[in-house]
């Protein structure tokens, strides 16, 4: 099998089991060991998650996420992260974190849900740049925190902006309802993170919206990489889906060879 790519990791210095000044080489070792070579990776806080950061606490975030490209770029595609509180600052880092620097993509967490016209700066920069957005979903039983996205956000900031690629996070936060909701919208697909593996999930995706918007993701260090990647593993799909999901369709939507020789 080729190498996998997690398009879906966090990297920090205060998230267990990775901690310290040594955690983000201790976190690659760690996905090696399961075959992983490459991570999308963002930051939500170098010392904790924030989920709704000033300007400066965002940088702060990504200056981390521009160091770890910059020790390893064959591993980390980095993303940058950005509030819609803050437009104008957002578009001020994104320029500065992706078209003039190494950074590949936006990511968007909880401090607006995804329906919220206040993502149209950031995403109207997206399109601009051609490059996708990864938005946190989740459909929770206890009900979402108050800005916090469901599918049915992220499928209509999906139709405003169809010409942004977008990569809805928690297959299994979302279930099948959040594949429902996202099915016509051919500009988003899911990543497999959220919750542990569950039986024929994975192949609901699959038979719902095509295997081809389906892309590995962990969401480590909260989940364990060989856990996350036997949801992949262990469904049943023909070789070219397993493939797909595990490095062919981020490297598709990223625009990058298998080693990442070019970056979009």
């Amino acid at each position: 099998m080729n190498e996998i790519f997690d398009s879906h990791v966090h990297i920090s210095r205060s998230y267990a089991p990775w901690l310290g000044d040594d955690a983000v080489s201790d976190q690659i070792e760690t996905a090696r060991r399961c075959g992983i070579d490459r991570m999308m990776i963002s930051s939500l806080g170098d010392t904790d998650y924030i989920a709704y950061p000033t300007p400066e606490e965002f940088r702060a975030a990504n200056d981390h996420i521009l160091e770890a490209v910059g020790r390893f770029p064959e591993t980390f595609f980095g993303l940058c992260y950005v509030s819609p509180e803050h437009p104008h600052a957002s578009v001020d880092e994104i320029r500065r974190c992706v078209e003039d620097g190494p950074l590949v993509g936006i990511k968007l967490w909880i401090s607006r849900k995804a329906s919220d016209a206040a993502v149209d700066p950031i995403l109207r920069e997206a399109a601009r740049l051609g490059i996708p957005v990864l938005q946190h979903a989740w459909y929770k039983t206890t009900g979402n925190l108050p800005d916090e996205s469901t599918p049915a956000d992220v499928a209509e900031m999906a139709r405003r902006h169809p010409d942004v690629r977008i990569q809805m996070a928690h297959l299994n936060g979302v279930r099948e309802r959040g594949v429902q909701d996202i099915a016509d919208c051919p500009n988003v697909y899911i990543d497999t993170s959220g919750g542990e593996p569950e039986s024929a999930l994975i192949e609901y995706a699959v038979q719902t919206i095509g295997a081809e918007r389906i892309v590995f993701g962990s969401d480590a260090p909260i989940r364990d990489f060989a856990v996350q990647l036997g949801k992949v593993l262990g469904a049943n799909l023909l070789r070219e889906q397993y493939e797909g999901i595990l490095w062919k369709n981020i490297e598709r939507i990223l625009g990058i060879g298998n080693r990442g020789e070019e970056r979009s």
